[in-house]
């Protein structure tokens, strides 16, 4: 300890579990940082931020600046595609403190010609500082202490540089530190490229891309469907398990015990004698046609996600290789996966707490390299909370050290806690509960938990209306208004977001059972024939919606995201925009797909750089329609029957030199 430190530092923000896991960015994100800083007595302090890339040795500086009540906020920029490390530091600052009061004293006309002597001081320490110092600022200093030890000028002229304010923003840029203290924790921010935070995934069954239900799509079959995928707007193609399926326990249509022959299987029954995570399925093709689509793909601007689920069929090479690899029951078998009552017994879990975990952990890292090595950089894993939290944390970082382009999205449902450890251990998307959350409030206290509070340092939400495995009930029973609403909400409510296709753009509603949220006839157990040239395919409003995504910047992230009143539970409205507020959108979503639905809009025109008094446009970029608003309260109405969903550009009135008026 230095006894002479009296500076405060503490809270500060952000620091996740006290440093002990980074927050997130990508290049060009602001690191937005906070702390509460303080000292004994009545001192000025003066506090800044210090940061770098990882890779550098010395720190770059921005200042903090004093809010209220000991706060001191900042923030400084992510410039390049690298990790960043950041602190703060604070001191006493005597100048600034100095010159407070020798303000006061001019002010009340008391006796300063001491405190004068005193400046003159401190001005001697900046210039025998050896700083580098422009020359016009030395002279300045040089001229201002003489002025302060001077017998012969008056007291005008020897404050004048205290009044006219410069000699304290010369001063400033010179400033002396000393008993600095140090923030006591380096912090670390992880870096990624930008699909890490904006995205839009289509997720697809290989096997029923084929030209009918007898014949067993192949990767080529999915080349074809490129651009149509495309042409809707993804930019990210997941594709559930390629790998050999078991023959073992192999479930039929409707995950029934027991399948026919020609039933296909589950993708997730991974492994069989043609091989196990580091094989294709045989009737997909070889790994020349997979390295074909991972190139034909990037000529479309679409990424290739692979679907990474460590679990095994009976078949699985693993099971006899390494039997050490699973648990076993009382009787010597090996335990199936189960969620009581629903049993799987077509799938052998790997027992992570086996005493050969080493040789576990080595092989299960070794199959992410395998298809890292066939080029992929995208992974969906299945599952990841029914593992070793501590793997995905050693794993992630080990691939990360190459490849740290890797993206890894976690498909997790489960408790809150869970799904946020596995963030911090290095996932960069996650699933969420948006697929249960319908109503107004529900969707609100939600994405206010992942957007407003610690969560969105660390926890990058990708929202999906629907998966393979869920069919919610509002799908079920909400026609075609209801997949739009929900298309519209996962879209704009989060910069990354999914669905599962086909069965989303032609509106597969059909439950296996009224209370179930499985799907009739699901395509993981049977390959389907989706016919995606349906004229009443949702086909064209997908396409809308990622375009007006991709071209507006205030929906690539959701750091603005902010709610606001409309005097209508069956309405929600919200709102994002850029830091400079050149964009912003408005979007309000009727939550009713059955009933026309009006309300009046609080949209609070003043804290978007907007007056309250002056008319501005707003363009519904999804119907086409320009409208007129003026100030805060304005009218909305929308007919699920027509268009359930208003995504509003708002464009600010502007007065030229040739005194005619323009929206922008």
């Amino acid at each position: 300890m230095n006894g002479k430190q009296r500076v405060i530092i503490e809270n500060v923000k952000p620091r996740i579990n006290c440093g002990k896991f980074p927050i997130k960015r990508v290049v060009n994100d602001n690191v937005s940082v906070e702390a509460d800083i303080f000292c004994d007595g009545h001192d000025e302090l003066s506090a800044e931020i210090l940061y770098r890339r990882a890779s550098d040795k010395n720190w770059s500086t921005v200042p903090l600046n004093y809010e209220v009540n000991d706060l001191w906020t900042g923030f400084f920029i992510i410039v390049a595609p690298e990790n960043y490390v950041y602190t703060i530091r604070a001191w006493i600052d005597q100048f600034t403190t100095w010159y407070r009061d020798i303000e006061k004293r001019i002010e009340a006309d008391t006796d300063y010609e001491v405190d004068l002597l005193s400046g003159a001081e401190l001005i001697d320490e900046v210039l025998s500082e050896g700083k580098v110092m422009i020359s016009e600022d030395r002279e300045y200093l040089q001229n201002a202490r003489d002025a302060f030890r001077s017998d012969v000028l008056s007291k005008i002229e020897k404050t004048e540089s205290i009044l006219s304010g410069q000699l304290v923003t010369i001063m400033q840029n010179y400033t002396i530190r000393k008993s600095v203290t140090m923030y006591d924790l380096e912090l670390n921010v992880v870096v990624d490229r930008q699909k890490a935070a904006f995205s839009a995934w289509y997720e697809m069954f290989p096997r029923s891309a084929g030209k009918n239900t007898s014949d067993y799509g192949n990767l080529n079959d999915v080349i074809e469907r490129l651009p149509y995928i495309a042409g809707m707007g993804f930019d990210v193609l997941y594709l559930p398990p390629v790998h050999p399926i078991g023959k073992t326990n192999r479930k039929g249509p409707n995950n029934s015990v027991g399948s026919a022959k020609g039933d296909p299987g589950s993708p997730w029954a991974i492994g069989s004698s043609d091989g196990g995570h580091k094989a294709l399925h045989p009737k997909l093709g070889t790994f020349s046609d997979f390295k074909k689509l991972v190139d034909e793909s990037r000529a479309q601007n679409i990424e290739i996600a692979m679907d990474i689920a460590f679990q095994c069929s009976p078949d699985h090479p693993y099971v006899t290789e390494h039997p050490e690899w699973f648990r076993k029951k009382a009787d010597g078998s090996i335990q199936y996966a189960e969620n009581p009552p629903k049993k799987y017994e077509d799938i052998f879990p790997l027992d992570f707490e086996t005493d050969d975990w080493q040789s576990l952990w080595d092989e299960l890292k070794s199959v992410f390299l395998f298809w890292i090595d066939k080029g992929i950089r995208i992974f969906r894993v299945d599952n990841p909370h029914t593992k070793s939290i501590n793997f995905w944390g050693w794993v992630i970082g080990e691939i990360k050290k190459d490849y740290p382009d890797t993206i890894f999205l976690a498909e997790a449902f489960t408790r809150p806690k869970v799904m946020y450890q596995l963030a911090k251990q290095g996932f960069d998307q996650s699933y969420t509960y948006f697929t249960w959350r319908n109503t107004k409030e529900e969707l609100t206290r939600y994405m206010e938990k992942l957007v407003n509070t610690e969560v969105v340092e660390f926890m990058r939400p990708n929202l999906w209306p629907n998966t393979p495995d869920i069919l919610p009930e509002y799908l079920q029973v909400s026609g075609r208004p209801g997949f739009i609403i929900r298309l519209a909400l996962a879209a704009t409510l989060s910069s990354n977001y999914g669905i599962y296709g086909p069965a989303f753009e032609l509106m597969e509603s059909q439950p296996r059972e009224p209370v179930s949220e499985e799907y009739l006839n699901s395509e993981k157990y049977e390959v389907k024939d989706w016919n995606i040239e349906d004229k009443n395919s949702l086909q064209r409003i997908i396409k809308q919606i990622n375009h007006i995504r991709n071209d507006n910047p205030a929906l690539h992230s959701n750091r603005s995201l902010r709610f606001h009143d409309i005097n209508n539970d069956k309405i929600i409205c919200y709102s994002k925009h850029t830091s400079d507020f050149s964009n912003v959108i408005l979007v309000v979503v009727n939550l009713d797909p059955n009933h026309t639905q009006s309300g009046w809009i609080y949209f609070p025109v003043d804290q978007y750089d907007m007056s309250e008094n002056s008319p501005y446009q707003v363009h519904d970029m999804l119907g086409g329609a320009y409208y007129l608003w003026n100030g805060s309260f304005n009218y909305v109405e929308l007919n699920p029957g027509i268009i359930p969903v208003h995504i509003f550009k708002i464009r600010r009135k502007i007065r030229t030199e040739r005194d005619f008026d323009y929206f922008t």
